[in-house]
């Protein structure tokens, strides 16, 4: 290459041609054979504040300062010295503009290169893609103002931090095929860091082992009657092998230790509003939960099946989703649209930016059961595992919904002690104290199947607990402040960047996982600690009726408790020790949390 060197005299002429040597030894032989042969590399005194250099043409410009700079710095001084790592970055960021540009280049504009960076599609809108949603862990948020100025900052990275391999491994792999050219990566820390969203963990941080993941289930949680569930959630469950099983299909048999990838709006009010779901005013998150915990939530709380379908990945696929997963778990902060980004799309963008292959299905859907329909008509999914509904259940494909256990319960109770109703939802209608008179009759197998059926009742005493609070804590700015901070500890779990502060990006490395381990488990306790003095203060707090109903079912939970003992007592049996337990109506500062269709 003859450039010419402009602005610079002297001592600086000889300095700027040095660097602009020690830039292009650095770049990739296919990069450098891009460049114009002829050009002009002018160093100004008079850019705006903040802009390091320009690049058009044949002409770059760059900030004398940098220069100055550069030839200050002590003798010997490498890459990790401030002023040449700033001088060369500014150089290599200008020719980075310059590779883009020609026929070689067209990083910027590449597909591929839009999905790992942020520029996601849009369903449904042909060639229109989002902004670039990706805040959180950037190395520079100049990176966000255009596809070209992420390709350009992202490539000072590539050649100039080891690390950044380990940071952004996507990126990385795919800069090193564009150029053919491999630059050495650090030793990186293993597996793949996320933050359990789970309230009784000791430690939230998680180190997966992509290897130990057996394979992904689209999990389905089916519809109900109400406006913002009535097209079901759209989730991914990772089916994670117990440490010492070797990977394969004994691993969904370790329930205990698989996961649930799950956006949800992060409803950061005590009240949720529809319209503000429709505006996106809500933060879209992704959230990663025990399977355990979103089993319950489901089947058992809201009374809803859960459909866990296989689908058709290979080893390499499952490894690449969840390093995606892995980047919009420490990155990503989405607005949430019930009808434009829910959990579908959400769901829809993650697979095609994780797997390249599905990048060429059509696979964009608005609701949950679309999107099944179309992943089993792409040959992906085979809701066939759901034919045989009692083996679907043995082997962990269906998780049926707590209803139809209750109506059994319902049944026994209602055959011996002769009970007026024919479904167990009138029985659960009723108030406490009527039901309480029937309770004191009940023997051993009637007593046990009104256990199950009043502890159903404290749940659903809950939810309208905690509908109720949240009428009432919505016009009480003293209460609110209160739940403000439950919300925040929540906000952090779904937001984990947070942890970490300024200084690092992408995905957190050792010392930044060593961190997380002490402060994450520190938040756990505090988080924990909160909510057990919310749920202290919020009795108090509910309506006289809504509390003495609460009051009366726990009291039922009660009188059925000791019941059994006695009938286990007077028949010989094992002794029932320990209470029934139940929950505060409190988790209203919970469910003012994540929230999900």
């Amino acid at each position: 290459m003859q450039w010419e060197v402009a602005g610079a005299a002297g001592p600086r002429q000889a300095a700027a041609r040095a660097l602009l040597q020690l830039s292009l030894q650095r770049l990739p032989a296919r990069w450098r054979e891009s460049l114009p042969a002829e050009g002009v590399l002018e160093w100004r005194d008079d850019l705006p504040p903040g802009v390091h250099g320009r690049a058009g043409g044949r002409r770059i410009q760059l900030d004398r300062a940098l220069l100055d700079d550069w030839m200050a710095r002590p003798p010997g001084a490498g890459v990790d010295d401030p002023a040449t790592r700033a001088a060369l970055a500014a150089a290599i960021h200008e020719l980075a503009h310059l590779h883009d540009r020609s026929p070689a280049g067209g990083l910027s504009r590449d597909p591929r290169l839009l999905d790992l960076a942020g520029w996601q599609v849009r369903p449904f809108r042909a060639g229109l893609r989002t902004r670039n949603a990706f805040t959180d862990r950037s190395p520079d948020r100049y990176e966000l103002e255009s596809p070209a100025e992420f390709v350009a900052v992202n490539l000072e990275h590539f050649l100039l931090d080891p690390g950044y391999g380990c940071r952004r491994p996507g990126l990385y792999r795919h800069f090193a095929a564009h150029f053919d050219h491999a630059p050495p990566v650090a030793d990186c820390a293993p597996g793949l860091p996320l933050l359990v969203a789970d309230a009784g963990a000791d430690s939230p941080l998680l180190q997966i082992d992509p290897a130990r993941v057996h394979a992904v289930d689209y999990l389905l949680a089916e519809p109900d009657g109400r406006p913002m569930s009535r097209w079901g959630h759209s989730m991914l469950r990772l089916v994670v092998c117990a440490p010492g099983r070797a990977p394969g299909p004994d691993c969904r048999l370790d329930l205990q230790h698989h996961l649930v990838l799950s956006f949800r709006a992060f409803v950061d009010d005590v009240q949720i509003s529809s319209w503000r779901g429709l505006t996106g005013s809500y933060p879209s998150r992704l959230y990663v939960l025990p399977l355990a915990q979103v089993i319950d939530e489901y089947t058992g709380v809201e009374l809803r099946g859960l459909q866990s379908i296989p689908l058709a990945l290979g080893r390499d696929e499952v490894a690449m989703l969840l390093e995606r997963a892995a980047r919009l778990h420490w990155s990503y902060d989405g607005r949430y649209y019930f009808l434009g980004n829910n959990c579908a799309v959400e769901t829809f963008k993650l697979l095609h930016d994780g797997v390249p292959r599905l990048a060429g299905a059509r696979l964009a859907s608005v609701t949950p059961t679309a999107l099944l329909r179309r992943l089993e008509r792409a040959g992906i999914a085979d809701s066939a595992v759901l034919d045989d509904r009692e083996r679907a259940q043995r082997l962990g494909h269906y998780f049926a919904s707590a209803s139809a256990r209750y109506q059994a319960m319902f049944e026994v109770a209602r055959q011996s002690l002769g009970l007026p109703q024919a479904r167990v939802e009138q029985w659960l209608e009723l108030a406490a104290a009527r039901r309480r008179p029937w309770l004191g009759r009940a023997d051993l197998r009637a007593a046990a199947a009104l256990l199950l059926l009043e502890q159903a009742a404290l749940r659903r005493e809950e939810s309208r607990a905690r509908d109720a609070l949240k009428r009432h804590l919505s016009s009480d700015p003293a209460r609110r402040d209160q739940i403000a901070g439950m919300l925040h500890w929540q906000g952090i779990f779904s937001r984990p960047a947070q942890l970490l502060g300024d200084g690092g990006y992408g995905l957190p490395q050792r010392d930044e996982r060593a961190a997380l381990a002490r402060s994450g488990a520190e938040r756990a306790s505090a988080w924990q600690a909160e909510r057990e003095h919310l749920h202290a203060a919020a009795r108090g707090w509910l309506p006289p009726a809504r509390r003495a109903e609460l009051d009366a079912t726990e009291a039922n939970l009660a009188l059925l408790s000791a019941r059994l003992r006695e009938l286990h007592q007077a028949e010989g049996g094992l002794r029932l020790d320990g209470a029934i337990p139940a929950r505060g109506p409190t988790d209203a500062a919970a469910g003012a949390g994540p929230a999900g269709p």
